[in-house]
């Protein structure tokens, strides 16, 4: 298999190198870096346009361009939406490095909602079901108890659902929350969530861009079936020290950044946590002044420009959530992320970024019972190499390529107990794999009006050992056991994944495209809540357990109005999943070494419709989204074979966001979101055994949770700039109108009269009131 992967990088090195020869004799290449000019940090997604020849690029995620064109004398158009325009003559006569800085300008002027990219990028770029959130944005968007979020905010997109109330799990396309692959800054985030689930991992103050991809996700990414959220973290200003932040009803946050050497190198660094355990202190209910329950998490990074031509970063992250019942019981859980990048420019055309990753997410669950105590442990760690590769070949002609490897190491359970502790000491043998993968794309532009991205990913996923491999019966019973030494291979998976899209322009403003998507996953999460707990049980693929396998094919139609004012987009869905994961009924996955034969596989399928119309310039701004969907599950050994919904099924799902600048002090923001309930299993009927009431059901999620409903609305204020401290108030109110939604239903005798059955709606939240302060120095 090694030799396969050598075969491959070998024959893209040797395309990438007469691609060079092709064109170094007949083209003069003008390349650069676009900065921000008050902080020197890269802008993501400038676009670079000679006039004359009607053609152009874009930077790319480090802020690099590069245009590879016939010699002559030209005029450059630079352009990064919120910022001003610079215009360049250049003579173009031989190979010529221009970087420039762009100026922010009032936001009254220009600014946008989602994209900070062209105004027309959504028409003409070869990319689709893809969306790139403005952070400063995010700050506008009303949200539970103040908290900025971005998983919040991503779920106002179309084809992106809400897992639950107040929580930042989210769906894409009818996947689960596993499917989601999220990267902080390169490095995979395995539970991206904090206080189960109501706050998520990421302090919008670290946060410089987030991408998500629901389709046609390009072959650079690989490892997940339904979307890649790529989140990158600031660099840090390399002008001015300065510091900002802010503090909330249950939070407070602070940034703190500045050079290392002025325009050479910075340092960013935040730190946000919550009180609500100070609060509880101060209570003399002894019920209540002996928990604990917080979380905190620390950004750091820090990089440096060695030469024109080189350039390191390193980036981290580490966080934790604590709780604790009195005496009793308690949860530690938390993330920890390394990145180690260096971008090099072998020449203005060939672009390299080699990083090192370390990845780990784990949780202790303690028990203590009288002086005697119980740990339970589990982790899943990733040290991985990955090595991209830009190529311009000329404007509208790029190719990408690269290898990466990924090693996995898993810790499905560990207990520790005291001798006096009713519980023996337990430790589940450690899985390992090795994940390596190889890619190839190409975007091309086929004239004015048609533009293509094709690619292909090659995956290999080798179980290791040391390690146990069990044959089950049917039954779930164990059949044979073979041992594995150490390092030896149990099983290897091959795969192969093509990615496809074109783009036709229809005219100045609209475009019509296509994709198709080929993804596989190879690690699957074990887990009966709707988005990620402390518990989550990570687990590889095995000779039991095969990759999931989808096939997206996606097509859509793009128009922008009133010279790009207005964005409307249209797109349709149809989405295959084959080697699905659940339980089989009455399943025990806790501390389960023979897990495996507690599951059971099938397949999936998704399909759907999904709008978005919106305004991006202008004082008042805002989008509407809608998708109207399907998604389906089909087990052999589950609702007797017959296909049933997913608990992700939403037939409508429904948002509507306005901001509106009064003026430079005030804007106003609201958002309004409706969905379909969640598909769910209800007893159907009921008997009594032994004088004993036991609920009937008759299939497999047969049922709807009441439908969703939610107004949340938004005021910030600035306060008047004071030389350089400027400052401002966040207010909001979540769930405005007190719409008391369902969390969950039981269904309890009556305690008068035992023949009756009740349902009792649990509900989380009516109307929260917040107020934060921010401030920036």
């Amino acid at each position: 298999m090694q030799s396969v992967t050598r075969h491959i990088i070998l024959c893209i090195s040797a395309l990438a190198l007469s691609l060079t020869a092709m064109y170094a004799q007949t083209r003069a290449t003008l390349s650069g870096y676009i900065r921000d000019s008050g902080t020197g940090e890269e802008l993501i997604g400038a676009t670079v346009y000679i006039e004359e020849l009607r053609e152009g690029g874009i930077t790319n995620v480090y802020g690099f361009y590069s245009l590879s064109v016939v010699p002559g004398s030209y005029t450059v158009r630079i352009n990064y939406l919120g910022y001003r325009e610079q215009v360049f003559p250049v003579l173009l006569n031989q190979d010529r490095l221009l970087n420039a800085e762009l100026e922010p300008v009032d936001k009254s002027i220009a600014e946008v909602v989602i994209t900070a990219e062209a105004a027309d990028k959504n028409v003409r770029a070869s990319e689709m079901s893809i969306t790139r959130l403005d952070v400063k944005e995010i700050n506008n968007v009303p949200v539970i108890f103040g908290e900025l979020d971005v998983l919040k905010t991503i779920q106002l997109l179309p084809g992106v659902q809400s897992a639950g109330e107040g929580n930042s799990g989210f769906y894409v396309r009818g996947g689960d929350a596993s499917q989601n692959l999220i990267l902080l800054d390169e490095a995979p985030v395995y539970n991206a969530s904090h206080l189960l689930g109501f706050f998520s991992v990421f302090n919008s103050d670290a946060i410089k861009d987030v991408t998500i991809i629901k389709g046609g996700i390009p072959a650079e990414y690989g490892g997940r079936l339904s979307s890649v959220l790529d989140i990158k973290m600031k660099e840090g200003n390399m002008k001015n020290w300065g510091a900002s932040g802010g503090l909330g009803l249950i939070s407070s946050r602070l940034m703190v950044e500045g050079p290392l050497k002025k325009d050479r190198g910075s340092i960013m660094a935040t730190g946000r946590r919550t009180y609500a355990d100070l609060f509880l202190k101060l209570s003399s209910d002894s019920l209540l002044n002996s928990n604990v329950l917080y979380f905190y998490d620390i950004n750091l990074k820090a990089n440096y420009r060695l030469t024109e031509k080189d350039r390191i970063f390193f980036s981290g992250y580490f966080g934790r959530d604590i709780f604790k019942f009195r005496d009793f019981f308690g949860f530690d859980w938390g993330n920890t992320t390394a990145t180690l990048r260096w971008n090099h420019l072998f020449n203005n055309r060939l672009f390299l970024n080699s990083t090192l990753i370390y990845s780990k997410y784990n949780y202790v669950f303690k028990v203590l019972n009288e002086g005697s105590t119980f740990d339970l442990r589990s982790s899943i760690q990733d040290f991985n190499l990955k090595e991209d590769f830009q190529y311009f070949v000329s404007p509208g002609n790029t190719l990408r390529f690269g290898l990466k490897t990924n090693y996995h190491r898993f810790l499905p359970g560990e207990v520790t107990a005291s001798s006096d502790f009713p519980v023996s000491n337990i430790r589940l043998d450690e899985k390992y794999a090795l994940e390596s993968a190889a890619y190839f794309s190409h975007e091309l532009n086929l004239g004015e009006r048609i533009s293509l991205k094709y690619g292909l990913r090659f995956s290999t996923f080798t179980v290791l050992g040391p390690g146990k491999v069990y044959s089950f019966s049917e039954s779930g019973e164990v059949t044979d056991t073979v041992s594995y030494e150490k390092a030896s291979v149990i099983t290897n998976y091959p795969r192969l994944a093509p990615r496809i899209l074109v783009n036709v322009k229809t005219g100045e403003y609209g475009s019509v495209k296509t994709s198709y998507t080929h993804t596989h996953q190879f690690l699957h999460l074990l887990s009966n809540a709707t988005a990620s707990t402390p518990l989550d049980l990570w687990v590889p693929s095995s000779k039991t357990v095969k990759p999931q396998l989808a096939r997206q094919v996606a097509a859509g139609y793009f128009r922008n109005f009133s010279d790009n004012f207005y964005e409307a987009s249209m797109e349709v869905y149809y989405k295959h999943m084959d080697n699905q994961v659940d339980y089989r009924n009455g399943a025990d996955i806790f501390l389960n070494d023979q897990v495996e034969s507690q599951l059971v596989f099938g397949a999936g399928w998704s399909y759907g419709a999904e709008w978005l119309v919106r305004k991006n310039l202008g004082n008042i701004r805002g989008w509407f989204s809608y998708t109207l969907s399907r998604t389906d599950r089909s087990f052999e050994k589950i609702n007797k074979g017959k296909p049933y919904p997913a608990k992700q099924d939403r037939t409508h799902d429904l948002s509507l966001v306005g901001i509106y600048d009064l003026n430079e002090r005030w804007t106003f923001s609201a958002t309004w979101v409706f969905n379909t309930g969640d598909a769910v299993t209800f007893p159907s009927g009921k008997y009594i055994i032994d004088s004993q009431v036991v609920n009937y059901y008759t299939e497999r999620n047969g049922y709807r949770m009441p439908p969703y409903h939610r107004l949340d609305l938004g005021v910030v204020y600035q306060n008047k700039k004071r030389r350089n401290y400027e400052s401002g108030w966040n207010f909001s109110v979540y769930n405005a109108y007190a719409r008391k939604n369902a969390y969950s239903i039981s269904f309890q005798q009556d305690a008068e009269n035992p023949q009756i059955t009740k349902a009792v709606k649990l509900y989380l939240f009516s109307i929260i009131p917040s107020v934060s302060y921010h401030f920036k120095f």
